[in-house]
């Protein structure tokens, strides 16, 4: 069985909850107080980032490298897209996340010029969502989760309007259907 240690207020391990839940994983929560981590982390993950997964002897962190594994561990069903192209396209977002992370923890440090970044990185999600249903493409994937969790914290936890990107609050009400994203909802809410 595999073992996520997890912080429910870090949004990279939602992107791993996320992912869980879809992939309907079996698994065992281990609540890691970032605040206060405890030393053996450090030997789970040398730099003490969670999210990490365990199982048997195999530990594997970083979230975008995590997911990646489950996906291909678990393939059913899939959170990439079949077509090579469309996969790549996919990965690619991931890949880009900083540029919307970037931003998102200036304006959370008090730098109010990250806020026009942080709305050029909103803009250019919305165009790509005004063009597919989803950041995966045609289907609900890895790069909605490695996403969603800054939208709602931004959205619910920052005060962050989305609707000048009406694709993008589209997008949210379509993903928030979804029970993983749904559970990712009630967390945040009690942030």
């Amino acid at each position: 069985m595999i073992t996520l240690y997890d912080a429910d207020r870090c949004p990279y391990c939602a992107r791993t909850r996320i992912v869980l839940a879809e992939k309907g994983v079996e698994h065992e929560t281990v609540v890691i107080d970032l605040g206060d981590r405890p030393a053996w982390i450090y030997e789970k993950n040398p730099v003490g980032r969670v999210p990490v997964i365990e199982e048997d002897t195999f530990v594997l962190a970083e979230s975008a490298v995590v997911n990646e594994y489950l996906e291909e561990r678990y393939p059913d069903p899939p959170l990439l897209p079949p077509d090579p192209a469309e996969r790549a396209l996919a990965r690619m977002l991931v890949f880009r996340f900083d540029d919307l992370s970037r931003p998102y923890y200036a304006l959370r440090r008090g730098d109010a010029d990250a806020r026009e970044r942080l709305d050029h990185e909103l803009g250019k999600l919305d165009a790509l969502l005004e063009a597919q249903a989803f950041l995966t493409g045609r289907a609900f994937g890895l790069a909605d989760a490695a996403y969603i969790p800054w939208i709602l914290r931004a959205r619910d936890r920052m005060g962050i309007d989305l609707h000048p990107f009406p694709a993008l609050v589209d997008w949210v009400e379509r993903v928030a259907e979804r029970p993983s994203v749904a559970a990712e909802i009630d967390v945040v809410a009690t942030l």
